[in-house]
């Protein structure tokens, strides 16, 4: 067992799947490894809570009774922020005193485990996901996986330093105001903030829950988007849920157009390696083909004031005010002082920034007419554990320059690792685009990453040459799906499995009607019937390798079957049709026009 768990193991979620399909590597092998990992980093402020280890090996073993090529995380050691509900563990948002123990998983989390995934334990984090430091914690500072003096960012410290140090390969943290990228620049790892609504927030502790999103940091950009996809989804459990197909990643694309701000708009607060690190980082740009274009970063600024000086400290106050009213020294101080003040806020306040704030969605919208990304500084600069003890509220905020007015406007974030200072302080760029963008970022971020050869993390792990994108082979079919393989529906995941990757949304000619079929699960049934005397129906197009499809039709049972379907655009793809015999007692749901509308109403009723 020793010389299999050593250096030369595989660290990236795609070598350690690949190596539990080839058998060269077991699941259980690599939980082993994970715990003797944590025991030798000896970090005891990372977890709050961790797993029996012979429990987690135990479930591992189970693995080996599923298809592993049906399980997109076949055996892939986990861990999750402790403002993330994940059975059999408590969920603390590192205050003891409202701690509680969930009866179920998170959607995020439950999503990851049908995948494949081990959960290992539960991660340390600033106290109620309120800061961007990780030094807010009655359970310690994590160590920085890089320099032990930097602090290790936050409120996702324990999640970063714990893929940072190598400890696991992938981690849930969360991002309200920064969470999931500050930390990822700390730790020189990737950090990704997907579109608002795209991950279920079902089961996370709130902080704004207008704002929060549940985040991902992995080694490379491809592990990130990896596990993206199979916890993006609609979420009945979720009001804040979006319906929102996640696309496909892509080659660069050709005229990439990238924003950058004015002169003289950026800050770095006198720190001229990172501002040299930038520069360097644009240049890296250019050369990979894209084009440089200037905006005008005040109106993000401005947003980005509104977080922390307008009414959505009240959301955070909302979260803990019993607590604050019952227990105040259960609380952080700092986080007190801040939370407290959103019992001050009234109504009047509310509806000004509200107002404001749309004004200053409606000029980020025009910025993105002609830019297809943002690309700005992570954090201006970095600060060691004792700068920030000596000054936690301003060098906080510092911080959060470049990352707070995100989710105010409402975009996806894709924070990368750019260089390694000189002095040792790694240094990071986040790309930013108009929410539902999520796969441009990866599919632009991947390549940036990548050219900087950088090694990952903090063991010095050489990046892996970039694997071909599968959805632009020859290879590859598009079916159409009208049902419950639909993106976040029932068998979506028949679909995922198969590693299939979602093309576009978008309707069929206007010559469809669609059934409610008697089945369990529930189907529909799409027909084929006279011009004029139907209606387009909503559905999906996904990709699937060639033997992939021919699994995937194999298994579809009767009455379904694959014909031909006509878009509204004309064009013609393979999809899934009705036998006619069986439609007697079906339901004629087509005034729906389409599956998911007609389920959200028989789920409502």
């Amino acid at each position: 067992m020793k010389a299999e768990m050593g250096a030369e193991q595989p660290e990236t979620v795609a070598a350690i799947v690949a190596a539990h399909r080839a058998g060269t590597l077991t699941p259980a092998q690599t939980v082993a490894r994970t715990y003797q990992r944590i025991r030798d980093h000896n970090d005891p402020a990372v977890f709050i809570s961790l797993r029996d280890e012979k429990d987690a090996i135990t479930e591992a073993e189970k693995l080996a009774t599923k298809d592993a090529a049906s399980l997109p995380l076949y055996g892939v050691p986990v861990v999750v922020k402790d403002n993330i509900d994940a059975l059999g563990f408590p969920t603390t948002a590192a205050c003891p005193a409202f701690s509680y123990t969930p009866t179920h998983d998170s959607t995020a989390v439950q999503r990851l485990r049908a995948a494949g995934a081990i959960i290992i334990g539960k991660t340390n984090l600033d106290q109620f996901a309120t800061g961007l430091v990780g030094v807010r914690s009655p359970h310690g500072i994590p160590r920085n996986a890089i320099r032990e003096d930097l602090i290790p960012g936050g409120s996702s410290s324990g999640s970063a330093t714990a893929v940072g140090a190598g400890l696991v390969p992938l981690s849930l943290g969360t991002d309200t105001a920064g969470s999931g990228r500050v930390p990822a620049m700390l730790n020189n790892i990737v950090g990704l903030k997907p579109s608002l609504g795209m991950i279920s927030t079902a089961g996370l502790v709130p902080a704004c829950r207008t704002l929060d999103c549940i985040s991902v940091f992995a080694l490379t950009v491809d592990d990130a988007a990896l596990a993206l996809s199979v916890m993006a989804g609609p979420d009945q459990a979720d009001p804040f849920s979006r319906d929102r197909p996640l696309g496909a990643i892509t080659p660069l694309p050709a005229n990439l157009r990238l924003g950058v701000p004015r002169s003289g708009q950026l800050i770095f607060f006198g720190d001229k390696k990172a501002e040299a690190a930038y520069a360097e980082a644009l240049k890296r740009w250019t050369a990979l083909g894209a084009t440089l274009v200037e905006f005008d970063l005040e109106p993000f600024y401005e947003t980005a004031r509104l977080l922390y000086e307008g009414p959505w400290v009240a959301e955070r106050y909302l979260v803990i005010r019993d607590l604050l009213a019952s227990a105040p020294e259960a609380i952080h101080p700092v986080t007190r002082e801040i939370t407290a003040a959103g019992a001050r806020l009234t109504a009047t306040d509310t509806f000004s920034a509200l107002y404001r704030l749309q004004g200053l969605r409606k000029i980020a919208e025009r910025t993105f007419t002609n830019i297809d990304a943002l690309v700005l500084p992570t954090a201006p600069t970095a600060y060691t554990t004792a700068q920030v003890r000596a000054n936690p509220v301003e060098l906080n905020s510092r911080l959060g320059t470049y990352t707070n007015f995100v989710n105010l406007l409402d975009l996806c974030g894709l924070a990368l690792p750019a260089a390694m200072r000189a002095d040792g302080i790694p240094f990071g760029i986040t790309i930013l685009a108009p929410t539902g963008h999520d796969a441009l970022l990866a599919s632009i971020g991947r390549v940036f990453h990548a050219d900087t050869k950088l090694t990952l993390g903090a063991k010095g792990v050489v990046q892996a040459s970039l694997a071909p994108l599968a959805a632009s082979g020859v290879d590859e079919i598009p079916i159409a799906v009208v049902g419950a393989h639909l993106s976040g529906m029932a068998l979506n995941g028949e679909l995922k499995a198969l590693n299939g990757q979602l093309i576009e949304a978008t309707r069929t000619a206007a010559d469809y009607k669609l059934y409610a079929l008697k089945t369990t699960p529930p189907k529909p049934g799409m027909l084929r019937v006279e011009a004029g005397k139907g209606a387009s129906i909503e559905l999906e197009i996904w990709s699937l390798s060639s033997s992939a499809f021919g699994k995937f039709v194999n298994a579809i049972p009767a009455p379904m079957a694959i014909g031909t379907v006509r878009l509204a655009d004309g064009r013609s793809v393979k999809g899934f049709l009705v036998e006619p015999e069986v439609l007697g007692e079906a339901r004629d749901i087509t005034a729906y026009g389409g599956w998911r509308k007609y389920m959200a109403e028989a789920t409502t009723a």
